[in-house]
């Protein structure tokens, strides 16, 4: 039997990883999209409740909270009530 030549591998790899690379391209192109319209919603999201006489920071506050831990969330707050106080902001 006779080995493939190295030409012929090299060949197929180079194929391979293009064709590779080319989908990873596509995939990400198309996720980038979907965010885009995701982003979008959020945006439209943001103005509709902006309309309806909500706060868009106060709701952003509240969205930035809720994505923390609580435990972190807790120990900022005290950090943040303490700094508060010794500026005599409370």
């Amino acid at each position: 039997m006779s080995e493939p030549s190295i030409g012929h591998n090299s060949e197929a790899a180079t194929r391979f990883s293009k064709d590779q690379l080319k989908s990873i391209i596509e995939r990400i192109e198309r996720l980038e999209e979907e965010k885009k319209s995701i982003s979008d919603d959020i945006r439209d999201v943001y103005a509709e409740s902006k309309g309806n006489g909500f706060d868009v920071k106060a709701l952003r506050a509240i969205i930035r909270l809720r994505k923390q831990d609580p435990d972190d969330r807790a120990k900022q707050e005290a950090i943040l009530e303490t700094y508060m106080s010794v500026l005599g902001m409370t």
